[in-house]
């Protein structure tokens, strides 16, 4: 029997939805609404693409946005400078620079100028921190994406053995400790399997919910995967062109195969994608909760 399809393009229409109602909730009590600053260096096609995509989801939930275009040749100083500004903007709940910088930027450092109450991507250690603790104000984007996938899919995770393959500090890593947490959506045991990880399969093979950040296309097989399992595939991996001219995507999961032999599973693409920018505006909605709570 072939799984069940978990579609991140539907349930993130259903949050985008309660996002917006409470949105317009909290304009009528305020008369305020977040705010959401995006910052693009230069103008790299993939990045204009995605602060785009950001602006427009952000004006269709009501927020209050700015997109903040500058020049390649900007300073870090400069850079620095503006982040500052942003941060001191009572109007602006969210920060995000656009990744990837120019190389004459150090973004390490840039992306630690973010106050950690305006940071919306979760980035910086001090966010870092407050999730692993249990205190988190928000969540990183796609962690927190994988994780609704799975409450409003219905599965069970409290007690279950997650299994994470990856161990990257933007997906693998948080989700892992997400997982861990004595909260809703998680309680689980939790495994890592990474590249120094000998006979991955072992553990994969025992996994009541798969979580894979491998960054390799097809890299979990049918065989690696238990009868029933919830396979959250998180790759996106460009493996050529389509006849008419567009990108042909394969995620980290041997859909075709794997689907057979799963519970559950996550398309690629319209699985874990979709989830990204959508839980990007409900960090912009807590960190603008947050300001009211704390003023």
């Amino acid at each position: 029997m072939a799984a069940k399809i978990i579609s991140g393009t539907e349930v993130s229409k259903q949050i985008k939805a309660e996002i917006k109602a409470e949105v317009d909730g909290l304009q009528a009590k305020y008369d305020k609404v977040p705010g959401l600053v995006t910052i693009l260096i230069g103008e790299n096609p993939a990045s204009v693409s995605y602060v785009t995509g950001k602006q427009k989801t952000a004006k269709e939930l009501g927020f209050y946005s700015i997109q903040d275009n500058q020049s390649a040749d900007i300073t870090e100083e400069q850079l620095l400078a503006l982040i500052d500004k942003y941060n001191n903007d009572d109007q602006i709940n969210g920060i995000l620079v656009q990744l990837p910088l120019p190389k004459h930027i150090n973004e390490t450092k840039v992306l630690y100028a973010i106050s950690p109450d305006k940071d919306v991507d979760a980035f910086h250690p001090v966010s870092v921190g407050r999730l692993v603790i249990g205190e988190a104000i928000f969540k990183p984007c796609t962690p927190a994406g994988i994780q609704e996938l799975l409450i409003r899919g219905g599965v069970e995770t409290a007690g279950a053995h997650v299994v994470v393959v990856g161990r990257s500090n933007i997906v693998g890593k948080p989700i892992a400790n997400m997982m861990l947490q004595k909260a809703k959506g998680a309680n689980s045991t939790v495994t890592v399997v990474h590249t120094g990880t000998k006979d991955a399969a072992k553990y994969t093979g025992d996994a009541d919910i798969l979580i894979v950040a491998a960054g390799v296309p097809n890299a979990v097989t049918a065989d690696m995967v238990k009868d029933g399992a919830a396979v959250i595939d998180v790759g996106v991996n460009r493996i050529g062109m389509t006849p008419e001219g567009k990108a042909k995507l394969a995620g980290d999961v041997d859909f075709e195969n794997v689907k057979e032999k799963a519970g559950l599973i996550t398309p690629v693409p319209g699985g874990v994608g979709p989830m990204t920018i959508t839980m990007l505006m409900k960090n912009t909605l807590e960190a603008f909760k947050y300001s009211l709570q704390s003023k």
